[in-house]
């Protein structure tokens, strides 16, 4: 067995305490003995909730010896809500204790960086490995393994239950609905997100007329009582009349026929897309990443897709898909809808007069478009600034703020209603006038609205229903308040700064270079001015990066990816994956600073 290094594990810490332990509060040495995963992870991730479901089968191979403790870390204010992290545990049905850390104190003990990261600790209480972003449940597996011989023959390895103790249930119509659609009858259709569902609402907004699914996580084609779904979320109206679902944890597009209730896949295959993989094709061999909203506009079907910050079409016409817009970068960026740049795209909704796809992108905070533009299409910004500024500020659009919007709808007057999630508001954009101003405020977490007779009818997520506002007259006022990302910005010396990607292949594995290089890193900066040198992809997981004279501070947008297969020259098909990581690393530039920035993908940094 190959010799680890061994770091004594920093003490779990969190303001917020313990959920999902029976009010029981634990420290490491109330651990010693089992192997122990830490999840740094926060709810508005998309790639924490890939990791989760990454970890669910880990979880139940190796419950008698491994223990998995997700560490809420926030990035939005609205995350450090302790109420809030009780409902995304429920809300995402995490099946293990998580400590709520909501002033980021067990991630800064930790040297955490990034979202999401895994830290291993041994049953003696070191830490034997790190890992950043997706793609390391068979890594960590392999590593478990090794732990469990190792502290068996050492009689340091304790097996028994574990510390989750499961929530009691609670009875409602619906937890924690995603989005919602207008029947031709007046009633509703709704993604019953949590039980794994559709539900059919009749036009009171209450009365349920039917369920859509078996309620139980799944992917299954068929009738109503057949049909199973993993986190459903956007709904839209084909041109032949069925409904398409964007089933969001099984990366597919589902159709439901509403009068026989029948549910078909149009896209998707159930596996989550790669770096690498198609990016067009027959939709069902096709790929796709947690689609998480969908909309008709420009002749085909298109979809928020959330998990790889892209929009792609669906064209029934052809049975294909194919990226639209967005690069796979996690940012801000405007232009040709090739070039530009998405956070987690999650609301879609088509203008009144279908010149315009308007776009909740969750993690820049924004409102973004697509328009026709020559023979293609662009993307333009109407409201938001980058990853990192959020807040709830009406007025003028160049300097408005929401918190994490997941929902649109558009308005007949050619203005668009949007709901601000972690603000809990509903606000409206007016194209005509430049404005953002307040519709209602005291929704919890509104996710979607759907207009009817001049009303809006909204997804309350967080509570569970469907609720009726009236447009108002005039907004409603609130005070102004904005927030930068409460992550310390790392301090980094003038000059040149070098930049190194740690990855070590797991155990029995080894970087896969048949096919050319194994790893790709891509570097830019906001401002883009903030590099003089460095910027740009390459195949190296390094990077000498010159800093610009006069720029002292911004923020380093690090992707890294890498490929490692199975060593043994007698396996003709080894088994390969993938390993990705994007990072946001705000930074400061001072005499005082380090002149090496080191990212761990995989391992552990020996320079440390």
């Amino acid at each position: 067995m190959a010799t680890r290094a061994r770091v004594r594990a920093p003490e779990l810490v969190g303001k917020g305490g313990w959920l999902n332990t029976g009010d029981q509060q634990y420290t490491l040495a109330d651990l010693r003995g089992r192997i122990v995963v830490l999840d740094f992870w926060t709810f508005c991730c998309v790639n924490c909730l890939h990791v989760l479901d990454e970890l669910r089968e880990l979880e139940e191979k190796h419950r008698d010896t491994l223990v998995i403790i997700g560490v809420h870390s926030p990035k939005f204010v609205h995350e450090a809500e302790h109420r809030a992290v009780v409902d995304a545990v429920e809300r995402y049905e995490v099946h293990h204790p998580v400590l709520d850390d909501p002033e980021l104190a067990t991630w800064k003990q930790y040297a955490v960086r990034a979202w999401p990261t895994l830290v291993v600790i041994d049953p003696e209480g070191y830490v034997v490995a790190q890992h950043a972003g997706e793609g390391h449940a068979h890594a960590i597996e392999k590593l478990v393994e090794e732990l469990e011989a190792e502290h068996t023959a050492k009689g340091t390895l304790r097996r028994g239950d574990g510390p989750y103790v499961a929530p009691e249930p609670v009875a409602t119509h619906l937890r924690f609905p995603g989005k919602g659609l207008l029947l031709p009858d007046g009633g509703f259709l709704v993604s019953d997100t949590t039980r794994h569902r559709l539900v059919e609402i009749e036009a009171d907004g209450e009365t349920v007329r039917r369920h859509l699914g078996t309620g139980e996580r799944g992917f299954g084609d068929g009738g109503p009582d057949e049909a199973r779904f993993s986190e459903p979320q956007g709904l839209a109206v084909l041109p032949d009349g069925r409904i398409a679902v964007a089933d969001t944890v099984n990366h597919a597009i589902r159709a439901l026929d509403l009068d026989t209730g029948a549910m078909a896949t149009l896209a998707g295959t159930g596996r989550q897309w790669w770096q690498g993989s198609p990016t067009s094709g027959p939709a069902r061999e096709v790929d796709l990443s947690s689609p998480w909203d969908v909309a008709w506009f420009a002749g085909r079907l298109w979809i928020a897709m959330a998990g790889v910050h892209q929009l792609w079409t669906y064209d029934p016409a052809t049975g294909t898909v194919e990226v639209a817009a967005g690069t796979t970068n996690e940012g801000l960026v405007d232009g040709p809808a090739a070039e530009a740049w998405f956070a987690q795209p999650s609301g879609l909704a088509t203008s009144a007069d279908g010149e315009r796809l308007w776009v909740a992108d969750s993690e820049t905070s924004a409102l973004r478009y697509i328009e026709r533009d020559g023979g293609g299409f662009a993307v333009r910004t109407a409201v938001g600034t980058g990853l990192f500024d959020f807040g709830h500020r009406d007025g003028a659009a160049g300097q408005a703020l929401f918190q994490h919007p997941l929902g649109v709808a558009a308005l007949p007057d050619g203005s668009v209603a949007v709901c601000d999630t972690y603000n809990h508001a509903l606000r409206r954009y007016d194209p005509r006038s430049g404005e953002v101003t307040t519709l209602a405020t005291d929704l919890r977490e509104p996710s979607d609205a759907v207009l009817v007779d001049g009303d809006l009818v909204v997804v309350e997520s967080a509570r569970h229903r469907l609720t009726r506002l009236r447009l108002p007259e005039e907004a409603v006022r609130v005070a102004g308040r904005a927030h930068r990302t409460q992550r310390a910005a790392t301090e980094i010396a003038p000059g040149t700064l070098r930049l190194d990607v740690v990855f070590q292949a797991p155990a029995g594995q080894k970087l896969d270079t048949r096919y050319g290089p194994s790893t790709r890193l891509l570097v830019s900066a906001t401002p883009p001015e903030l590099l003089a040198e460095g910027a740009g992809p390459g195949s190296d997981l390094f990077r000498e990066l010159v800093l610009a004279e006069g720029v002292t501070e911004g923020v380093l947008h690090v992707s890294a990816m890498a490929a490692s297969c199975d060593d043994d020259p007698a396996n003709e098909y080894p088994a390969c994956h993938v390993h990705q990581q994007d990072w946001g690393v705000p930074v400061r530039v001072s005499a005082e600073g380090t002149a090496r920035l080191p990212l761990v993908l995989a391992g552990m940094d020996e320079q440390a």
